[in-house]
């Protein structure tokens, strides 16, 4: 299953998705992280450029380039949730500290 959560440069779990500057990008399998990748998305900044539809978007096209198929995350707005939901992208519940460790909770 390939998950992503919102990141600070140092790998802990952010606070909300659509204003998130690191996305981690976690593959797991049978219970253990087997890929770990941090990009840098920049959300924070575009998040205010342009319409909320094309800041969603932006999203889209990221959730769909790396094959998303839940987010971790504890903060995301009506719009987003709204757009996940059409995706079928589950949401599941983030908690503070390492990011990796975040996901593995997420999924127990």
């Amino acid at each position: 299953m390939i998950l992503a959560t919102p990141v600070t440069a140092d790998g802990l779990s952010a606070a909300a998705w659509g204003r998130a500057h690191w996305v981690g990008v976690a593959e797991v399998t049978a219970g253990e992280i087997t890929a770990w990748q941090i990009h840098e998305v920049a959300w924070d900044e575009s998040h205010d450029e342009g319409t909320e539809g094309s800041h969603h978007a932006r999203i889209v096209r990221f959730l769909k380039e790396h094959a998303i198929e839940a987010v971790v995350v504890d903060h995301m707005g009506p719009g987003m949730v709204q757009v996940m939901t059409t995706m079928k992208i589950p949401l599941l519940p983030a908690t503070a500290g390492d990011a990796r460790a975040s996901i593995l909770a997420a999924l127990a």
